[in-house]
């Protein structure tokens, strides 16, 4: 099932309930401090974080929460994402597992300094 395009990160949340509610809002507080800087949007119908950029996405799925830290993050943080289930820009935390937070808030950290390093585009 398809939803329509969330509002906002709190109409998004609000779709879910129970052990998968309390995941999102974990990787929410999860992501809120490690990225203080970062204004949370919705982008590709997903909760997200962005600077000058988008740094991090992150979903609910039928087995597991979605973090999605584009290429860079996955790539950077490979050997402490062997237990999990990952693809170019996309990691897996399946629901049978506590969330490694501590992870996340690195690899988010990393992305933010990532972004804030880069030139400044001209328009």
């Amino acid at each position: 099932m398809m939803n329509p395009k969330p509002e906002s990160v709190d109409q998004y949340l609000s779709w879910f309930s129970g052990e998968i509610r309390e995941r999102l809002e974990l990787m929410r507080e999860t992501l809120k401090n490690a990225l203080p800087d970062a204004k949370e949007v919705i982008s590709y119908h997903m909760p997200a974080f962005r600077t000058t950029e988008v740094l991090v996405y992150y979903a609910a799925a039928k087995n597991h929460i979605g973090f999605y830290p584009t290429n860079s993050g996955v790539a950077e943080f490979k050997k402490e994402l062997e237990p999990y289930n990952t693809s170019k820009g996309a990691i897996q935390f399946p629901f049978s597992q506590a969330l490694p937070l501590g992870l996340i808030a690195d690899i988010a950290t990393f992305r933010f300094i990532e972004v804030q390093s880069k030139p400044v585009k001209k328009k």
